[in-house]
C-alpha cells in the first residue's frame, strides 16, 4: 500500500526559516534508511504559503488566492510518498523520524485502482496505466 506522510507547518516553516545542518542531516540519514528498505517512492519539503496561491472552483468561475494563508495548523510544510505493508508499517517508520518539539506528521492512504470499484471502468484503468507509464517515461 502507498502512504502519503503530511508534514504539518509551523510558525517556523511559515516564516520562511530553513532547517539546519544537524535537521539536515539527520533528516538525510533516515531517508536513506527509507531508500534502502524500498520504502521511499518521493520527498519534498515545500515553501512557505507566502509563495503559494489558491484556486477557489465555483461553477466556472476561477478564483486565485495569493497567500499566505492564516490556518498555520491546516498548511503542510512537505511531504513524503511511502511504499508500506500497512498503516502499522507507516507509523513503525515514522516513529523512528527525527523529529521533536511538539511536530505533527499525519499518515494518510492512498487510493488504489482496486479501491474504486466497478465505477473505475476498464477503459479508465487502461487510461490510468498510459498515464503513469508516459510519467515514468519523463522521468528517465
Amino acid at each position: 500500500m502507498r502512504v502519503m506522510v503530511i508534514v504539518k507547518a509551523n510558525e517556523d516553516s511559515e516564516a520562511g526559516v530553513l532547517p539546519d545542518e544537524k535537521i539536515l542531516t539527520e533528516m538525510g540519514k533516515f531517508n536513506e534508511e527509507l531508500v534502502k528498505a524500498g520504502v521511499m517512492l518521493a520527498g519534498e519539503g515545500l515553501h512557505a504559503s507566502t509563495k503559494a496561491k489558491r484556486v477557489r472552483f465555483d461553477g466556472a468561475k476561477r478564483t486565485v488566492i495569493d497567500g499566505p494563508f492564516a490556518e498555520t495548523k491546516e498548511l503542510i510544510a512537505g511531504f513524503w510518498l511511502w511504499q508500506v505493508k500497512s498503516m502499522e508499517d507507516a507509523v513503525e517508520w515514522l516513529k523512528r523520524a527525527p523529529f521533536d518539539g511538539g511536530t505533527e506528521i499525519e499518515i494518510r492512504q492512498v487510493f488504489e485502482a482496486e479501491d474504486f470499484g466497478a465505477e473505475f471502468t476498464p477503459e479508465l484503468r487502461e487510461q490510468e496505466e498510459r498515464l503513469r507509464s508516459q510519467i515514468e517515461k519523463t522521468k528517465s
